[in-house]
């Protein structure tokens, strides 16, 4: 029987449901899905296999060990319980990394961080019969979250969060997240086979995943993770499988009708570079070409879209005048559905409709809306 795994993806805040989808989908158990992150178990492939395909997780950490800890004693002895040595080898170099706790009697962060590098190095001493650790060998970062007295430590198997797909290397002004943008896309009913327009592309950011997801491209195909080097946990063979899997199901001959446009030329540019850096170029058309200019002959397309949402006072007095324009140029578009991610509270009032599903979504620190504007269904094609 392999080895099973208990394995957490932390995820932005409102999208554990798309994030276990994609887990049940890659054919691992969720065990529990909570506020930010979802806990499934899988055999050693689920710790490629989770890195490389999934789109809406932040990272994959592997669950050490959880228990119930009220002081720093009880968090050193509980820490020093867990079987560090089946995972890292003598020369690992860990440290934690993170240490969040909320609603918990022990709140010092650097307290935390400081207490459990004390006791794995105790217990690393205990098992190897030596007294200090040169801490030369492969990376091992740790993290640890407490909750209401539960601590949860957890081995970070990816290193660089999972929203740096490599692809992004020019950013324009105020960018969504590659991890949040494929939620989001994922929430709506797009496919390949419809049209979909990001009116304020910046970075290209939404037309770039909608590309991956069309194509089939795994968002983690051209990158690396720590946990690739840790030979006593996963052999190499396996991260070689995962890859192998990935480059096999792309969609090669797949054609897609996606436009990214945005105000400003260089922008626009800044986007284009970065579509070809993930090598969706040739399906996306970016152009520089204002809201009000939106029209579109296809009928069932879909506007995905982050605008802007007036962080700086001057241009706060602005989003009246601009969300009324996006509303008209919706209302143009024929049996089209438009869904927009704002913290702009005013947005449906000057859009000049109410949405037919509004959903809180946190885009790091803001609270915003994913405002859901549905068009029909387009017929189904006879066979």
């Amino acid at each position: 029987m392999d080895n099973l795994y208990e394995l957490i993806a932390p995820c932005h805040f409102g999208l554990e449901a798309v994030l276990k989808k994609e887990i049940i989908d890659l054919g691992y158990e969720v065990i529990s899905v909570e506020d930010g992150r979802v806990t499934f178990q899988g055999d050693e492939t689920a710790i490629p296999r989770a890195n490389i395909f999934i789109r809406t997780a932040e990272r994959i950490l592997l669950k050490m060990g959880s228990f119930k800890a009220t002081t720093f004693d009880e968090l050193f002895e509980g820490t020093k319980a867990i079987a560090w040595e089946a995972v890292l080898p003598r020369d690992a170099k860990f440290w934690v990394t993170k240490a969040t706790t909320n609603k918990s009697t022990l709140f010092s962060g650097s307290a935390i961080q400081s207490i459990v590098k004390k006791a794995i190095v105790e217990k690393m001493s205990q098992t190897y019969k030596v007294s200090r650790f040169e801490e030369d060998g492969d990376e091992y970062p740790i993290r640890v979250f407490i909750f209401k007295d539960m601590v949860t430590i957890g081995l970070d198997t990816t290193g660089t969060s999972l929203h740096k797909r490599g692809y992004r290397q020019l950013v324009a002004k105020a960018p969504i997240s590659e991890t949040l943008a494929a939620a989001l896309i994922m929430l709506t009913p797009w496919n390949k086979d419809r049209v979909l327009v990001d009116p304020f592309c910046g970075s290209g950011t939404f037309p770039i995943e909608a590309a991956l997801i069309g194509a089939n491209i795994a968002p983690g195909i051209n990158r690396e993770f720590t946990a690739d080097s840790w030979g006593k946990l996963i052999s190499k063979k396996v991260w070689y499988n995962a890859y192998d899997e990935a480059h096999d199901v792309i969609r090669h001959d797949v054609e897609m009708n996606i436009q990214g446009y945005d105000l400003d030329p260089e922008t626009v540019k800044c986007a284009m570079a970065n579509a070809k850096a993930a090598e969706v170029d040739k399906y996306i058309h970016f152009q520089a070409r204002d809201i009000k200019d939106l029209k579109h002959p296809k009928h069932y397309g879909f506007i995905i879209t982050n605008p802007p949402y007036g962080e700086r006072l001057e241009e706060k007095e602005a989003l009246p005048a601009l969300y009324k324009t996006i509303g008209e140029s919706f209302a143009g578009l024929s049996d089209w559905s438009m869904y927009l991610i704002t913290s702009y509270e005013d947005a449906e009032k000057y859009i000049g409709r109410r949405a037919d599903k509004n959903r809180k979504i946190y885009n790091g620190m803001i609270k915003a809306y994913f405002y859901q504007f549905m068009g029909p269904k387009p017929p189904r094609k006879r066979v």
